[in-house]
């Protein structure tokens, strides 16, 4: 019975025992090395620490970090840069209890947050942001940015390099930016980044164009003004086109009729006129109609053209009268048709 008992005491208390605190350190801004041991509860007693740099002296540190009263960390003075490459040595002692610890701080450099970032727009309609960074020639920085309080967008931004560009921003929207930094691969890259710098705004009420109030209950109607004018435009299509075939209908494009030169035409038609100029105010004779009939020799001896004629019935256009008044004489030319025979034919022709 003692022997059962005494071994629940020893697991009891081993179940119960309290683990020694666990040391965690990081150098600030290359001034100093901040070291906490508080990470698995606040410890019951106020140690001592102790700290110092792979062949150096040890130092007691000089400002102590306290939570309720009860010392959680402490801010090691950091008296040269270059020490960050080496092991840094830690020790925490109350009365009889003492933890030791190694740590390597290579890559446990934490920067303050970027300094003076303001905002400008360009000329070349881009949002830009600038800041301050102690080591700019070692730095990179990532930039985050939100519009109207939505979810942040965050973009890498290049070593050496402390500015950030939004292209071709809204007026009407609100615009958030914050920076942090960190150790770039040039100086040793550090793990750590550095806190968010505080919070710059630009858009709304602070851009370089003032923008009216809002009214909310223009969100509402926006779109029914949307749609009546889309159905305006389609209306006013339709009323157009309707407008259009009606027109064609009632009013054809007028086409040009066939034009005829009667005067050319009469002219190559006719069998009565040959003269090579034409006189349209002009006097003509009437021609009579009638039978043919013998000639006597007396009139076929006046006659230029042959010994006996016989006139037929065709009009007798052969005489007009110029204007100008002058005397045409006939021409055998002329529309009147004359047969010539002998006296012998003539004489049978009249039996």
């Amino acid at each position: 019975m003692p022997t059962r008992l005494l071994l629940l005491l020893c697991l009891t208390g081993h179940v119960f025992a309290k683990k020694p605190p666990d040391v965690d350190c990081l150098v600030v801004h290359m001034e100093y090395v901040h070291c906490s041991w508080n990470k698995r509860g606040t410890p019951e007693v106020n140690y001592t620490f102790y700290g110092w740099f792979e062949n150096k002296n040890c130092r007691e540190c000089t400002t102590y970090l306290s939570e309720n009263g009860t010392i959680t960390g402490c801010n090691h003075l950091y008296l040269n840069r270059n020490d960050r490459f080496s092991t840094f040595h830690t020790k925490l002692q109350h009365g009889n209890k003492v933890f030791e610890k190694r740590h390597e701080l290579k890559e446990k450099v934490m920067l303050y947050p970027p300094t003076n970032l303001t905002v400008k727009m360009e000329t070349d309609a881009n949002l830009w942001f600038y800041w301050n960074q102690s080591y700019s020639g070692c730095v990179e920085s990532e930039a985050r940015y939100r519009i109207n309080n939505k979810i942040w967008n965050s973009d890498p931004v290049s070593t050496g390099i402390q500015n950030y560009c939004i292209n071709l921003p809204s007026n009407s929207s609100l615009y958030e930016v914050q920076v942090r930094s960190k150790f770039g691969k040039t100086c040793a890259e550090s793990n750590i980044w550095s806190n968010w710098s505080e919070p710059v705004s630009w858009g709304n009420n602070n851009s370089t164009v003032k923008l009216p109030p809002k009214d909310g209950s223009m969100s509402v109607w926006t779109p029914v003004m949307y749609v009546l004018g889309a159905l305006t435009l389609i209306l006013m299509v339709m009323m157009l086109l309707h407008h259009e075939r009606v027109r064609f209908i009632l009013m054809p494009v007028p086409v040009p009729k066939p034009t005829f030169n009667f005067k050319e035409e009469w002219l190559q038609g006719s069998n009565c006129l040959k003269s090579e100029s034409f006189y349209p105010n002009y006097n003509e004779h009437v021609c009579p109609v009638r039978e043919y009939s013998p000639v006597s020799q007396s009139s076929s001896d006046s006659s230029d053209c042959s010994t006996s004629s016989i006139t037929t019935d065709q009009t007798d256009c052969s005489v007009f009268i110029p204007l100008d008044g002058s005397d045409l004489s006939t021409s055998c030319s002329s529309s009147t048709s004359t047969v010539s025979v002998s006296s012998e034919e003539a004489e049978k022709v009249s039996v």
